[in-house]
């Protein structure tokens, strides 16, 4: 259950982030005439009162703006903001971020946007801006990855503990030591110095492998903290540690790179994460390349566990057989509700962007009445919202890898594993043969009166239709 519920939160979280990358991308688009936009961040703990004081001051300040266009708009901005405050008693847990202001669209109309939420993980800017366009650089941080990562940072002076975490580095220890070198010294008691000098060196590798277990092993769960360990330094004590059995071999295990730095201590720290960010960054994309690798196996193997493209998979969905629902981020097919304005009859499509343009779409195809758009959204924000109605996992896939590109381009960027076998031909089959069936009954009504045979001696009913 604990892992179920886990995977559930990490759903959540992915569609969550979804939203705010859309979000990002509406608001970057648009634009505005004059400075009558705001944008604004309050971080978590901060005072509404005091947003509110901010706010007014402000409001006197724009009084003074010569242009009555300009003035009267950048009033009505921040009337607006003061307004959706209200709303609020106290500062959410998260944070607030709250966009205003009148918007052109594309036809050259104005339009007012109020949008105002909390984020789903604390947001800690504080902003407020009034330009022509929002800002939304500062939500790009809710988008960074919340996965850590660890950094051990060992060399013959000392070793440094530190996490990196999305774009925020923290230092969890350091500490210094003071080795014995090599040297000249013969006689007798070469072996003595060369002993002790072994010895020293034990101690140390012990001493920072009993340290990384404190650091990144969770003592309840007996499972690593992080996603993955870099280990770095400028000598050999780093690959020494790796080999030593001193070292937790559940640690081991997460270890994703080692690397060579010129420095110990801080500056070894940043060195290590410039070298090793193409790898950060590839964990992700690792997980992703893992889900789609199974993915193609199904096919393969051709065990029919699978399905691909738009049609097949809504028909899956419909049956309650997808396990896992694979869907490109960016796919550009928008879901249309349709009426019929005579009978009331609803229907949906879903259209690609060649499509859109095909006017046939929406016109009844037996009456040729033109139909009414109910809604129109992309299908990946329809996938997001209503994914759990089907009872799957939702996972969302980029186009950065090899598999994540076979997948867009060769499967129609949607698809999912099933829980048994589908055959969507059959399937296909039953369905045009029910269409046909419905279709000659209206015809043939008068035809069929020889005893309700066909011309073949068979009743329907052998058929199973």
């Amino acid at each position: 259950m604990g892992d179920q519920a886990k995977a559930d939160a990490e759903t959540e979280k992915q569609v969550e982030m979804f939203k705010v990358k859309k979000l990002i991308k509406n608001l970057t688009a648009a634009r505005g005439n004059g400075t009558s936009m705001i944008s604004l961040i309050i971080p978590p703990g901060d005072q509404i009162s005091r947003v509110n004081k901010m706010l007014s001051d402000e409001y006197g300040t724009a009084s003074n703006i010569k242009s009555r266009v300009n003035r009267l708009s950048v009033l009505g901005a921040i009337t607006s903001t003061q307004q959706r405050l209200k709303l609020y008693s106290k500062c959410p847990k998260n944070g607030l971020v709250m966009y205003c202001g009148m918007v052109l669209t594309d036809e050259g109309k104005e339009r007012k946007v109020n949008i105002d939420f909390e984020p789903f993980k604390p947001i800690n800017t504080s902003l407020y801006l009034c330009d022509n366009k929002f800002h939304t650089e500062d939500l790009n941080e809710l988008l960074m990855d919340d996965q850590a990562f660890g950094f051990i940072i060992m060399d013959g002076n000392g070793t440094l503990y530190g996490t990196v975490q999305g774009s925020n580095k923290e230092i969890l220890h350091k500490f210094s030591v003071d080795l014995p070198k090599k040297h000249g010294r013969g006689g007798q008691s070469a072996l003595r110095f060369a002993r002790l000098r072994l010895e020293k060196r034990h101690n140390y590798v012990r001493k920072v492998a009993e340290y990384a277990t404190h650091f990144f092993m969770d003592q309840s769960t007996s499972k690593p903290n992080v996603q993955g360990i870099v280990l770095a330094g400028s000598a050999d004590f780093k690959s020494e540690l790796a080999r030593s059995d001193l070292f937790d071999p559940r640690l081991l295990k997460v270890v994703i790179k080692t690397v060579d730095v010129s420095y110990g201590g801080e500056n070894g720290f940043n060195q290590a994460v410039e070298l090793s960010a193409d790898t950060l960054g590839s964990v992700k994309l690792v997980r992703e390349k893992k889900l789609l690798q199974s993915y193609f196996d199904e096919i393969s193997q051709d065990t029919g566990k699978f399905c691909f493209m738009v049609e097949d998979t809504l028909k899956a969905l419909d049956l309650g057989a997808v396990e896992n629902l694979i869907i490109w981020e960016n796919l550009e097919i928008m879901r249309f509700e349709l009426r019929n304005s005579s009978t009331g009859a609803k229907s949906e499509v879903h259209l690609n962007k060649e499509q859109e343009k095909n006017d046939s779409f929406f016109h009844d195809p037996e009456t040729g009445v033109e139909l009414e758009v109910v809604n129109k959204e992309t299908l990946v924000e329809w996938m997001a919202e209503h994914y759990k109605d089907f009872g799957c996992n939702l996972e969302f896939i980029t186009d950065r890898s090899g598999e994540g590109t076979q997948f867009c381009k060769g499967f129609g960027g949607i698809g999912g594993t099933l829980r048994w076998k589908v055959d969507f031909a059959e399937m296909a089959g039953f369905e045009e043969a029910a269409n046909l069936d419905a279709n000659g009954d209206d015809s043939s009504d008068d035809d069929d009166d020889n005893d309700g045979a066909d011309d073949y001696g068979f009743d329907d009913g052998d058929f199973g239709f």
